[in-house]
């Protein structure tokens, strides 16, 4: 039997963490518009209050205009880093191996197809919507987080050899 095939540890706790993260999505998705502008709202306070200056001076219009984009940036950020660690979690229960095998096409296809769920799903709670842009969003950070997982489990392999070899010398 093949090393890479084997159920490990680290495979089940990032399995578990994937299903995890899956969860707090569908948790955040399940809010309707009103609670995710308040959730999303509470970080776009504190970044408008310690990065703006004299925002209280500025006339609405341009408050509204400087929040709106703030809470948007926002938002979509929460997207990519959301797909980002599931890409992580999701490629680490993979295990090692190449960029462009099986394995990491259906660690992302399973991102992939989570997102487009979760947008299904927002288009059935009341105020959100169904936003190919995110899907596109969430694609794209599930792909770095498991280009960064890749990278990492690299590194770690190169370490452990390198350990082993100054070992055996």
């Amino acid at each position: 039997m093949e090393k890479k095939h084997l159920i490990t540890p680290a495979r089940i706790i990032f399995c578990l963490l994937s299903l995890t993260i899956m969860a707090v999505i569908f948790t955040l998705s399940c809010e309707n518009a009103d609670d995710s502008s308040e959730t999303s709202g509470f970080f776009t306070n504190f970044i408008v209050r310690c990065f703006v200056r004299n925002f209280d001076s500025f006339a609405q219009e341009r408050q509204d205009e400087i929040y709106g984009n703030i809470s948007f940036i926002i938002r979509k950020c929460a997207h990519f880093s959301a797909y980002a660690a599931l890409g992580f979690c999701t490629s680490c229960t993979a295990g090692r191996r190449r960029l462009f095998t099986r394995g990491s096409l259906i660690a992302w296809g399973i991102c992939i197809l989570y997102a487009c769920s979760d947008e299904l799903h927002q288009h059935f709670v009341p105020g959100r919507s169904c936003e190919l842009r995110d899907v596109m969003i969430d694609s794209c950070g599930a792909l770095t987080g498991l280009l960064v997982s890749m990278l990492a489990m690299a590194a770690a392999a190169h370490f452990i050899r390198n350990k082993h070899k100054k070992k055996t010398a």
